[in-house]
């Protein structure tokens, strides 16, 4: 019978091994350490990086290829179509019956990736209200005609939390759908630092001016490997209607390219600039959990630090 709390089956709650994540910001090593880890614990990867859900989104999201993944099992990626929206509930979904299924096997769940919320949802005891596609549509209706001071507004009386710590209209909206849907105020339905199961979180320790240039010197490789043209392929399949894949770091910013808005040497400086700062509010995310053990990625003894944190 399902966990009402998880929404998955029971195969977690008796001698099944904790879970493992890998966390920290981009460019840290997360997907080399998960297939390490997988290799020497007979464990499975999951991916937890919301752009890689994407077909497609290969040179951009520095996705893991093939070859890197050395024979391990890799799952939810390339999930989704450029066209389609993530969605953090979705993923809580088909996370957590995949850890289920990775249990059943015998086999260790390795969670990779630097999407917190996205984590939150597979790890925490986190609950997701549901959608009105109709309320939705009125409040964006509403937003592109008087703009976003009215929404605000509003969102400050029912829930000042939420109109306190939420930046965007695109949010702003999705908190006063949740309250005309649910009578609750969306800030109600912040994770709490609950695991669902036994789980292990390591987090990379990076050297910030390191990590830098490192971003930079990835942006560079990316261009050289044919970013442009891969922005290119999936403007054709319709990377511009995606509410998220279009958002993504470095397919925004070439997208002004192939648009002429920018040159290529303007769109790789723009990507570095963002993908910086990226990072920057992943680790101030994942600083904020006292439950990570955190891992000097360069530490030539990595690896094996992390399967002692493991067992």
């Amino acid at each position: 019978m399902p966990d009402p709390r998880t929404g998955a089956g029971s195969a977690h709650a008796e001698g099944s091994p904790p879970v493992i994540a890998v966390v920290g910001p981009t460019g840290s090593g997360k997907s080399d350490l998960a297939v390490g880890l997988a290799l020497e614990l007979d464990g499975e990867v999951i991916n937890a990086d919301s752009m890689q859900f994407y077909r497609g989104m290969d040179i951009g999201t520095a996705k893991i290829s093939m070859e890197e993944r050395r024979g391990v099992p890799h799952h939810l990626l390339d999930t989704l179509d450029v066209t389609e929206e993530a969605s953090v509930s979705d993923f809580q979904r088909q996370a957590r019956a995949v850890i289920d299924a990775i249990h059943r096997r015998g086999k260790r769940a390795i969670l990779a990736g630097g999407s917190g919320l996205y984590l939150r949802a597979a790890l925490d005891v986190l609950e997701f209200p549901g959608t009105d596609p109709a309320i939705r549509r009125r409040l964006e209706h509403e937003a592109a005609s008087e703009g976003e001071a009215g929404l605000r507004s509003r969102l400050e009386r029912l829930d000042p939390v939420s109109a306190a710590r939420l930046g965007d209209t695109r949010r702003v909206i999705r908190a006063l759908e949740v309250y005309e849907l649910t009578g609750r105020p969306f800030s109600s339905y912040m994770p709490t630092r609950e695991y669902v199961r036994p789980t292990v979180q390591i987090g990379l320790e990076v050297d910030r001016d390191v990590l830098r240039a490192r971003l930079a010197q990835r942006v560079h490789g990316m261009v050289e490997n044919g970013l442009l043209e891969e922005v290119g392929r999936l403007e054709s399949r319709g990377l511009r209607q995606g509410k998220t894949a279009s958002r993504a770091l470095g397919y925004a910013q070439f997208l002004k390219v192939l648009d002429g808005v920018s040159d290529v040497a303007e769109a790789a400086e723009e990507t570095i600039v963002a993908t910086r700062q990226f990072a920057r509010r992943q680790l101030t995310w994942f600083r904020a959990d006292p439950r990570i053990a955190w891992l000097d990625w360069q530490d030539p003894a990595l690896l094996e630090r992390a399967i002692a944190a493991c067992r």
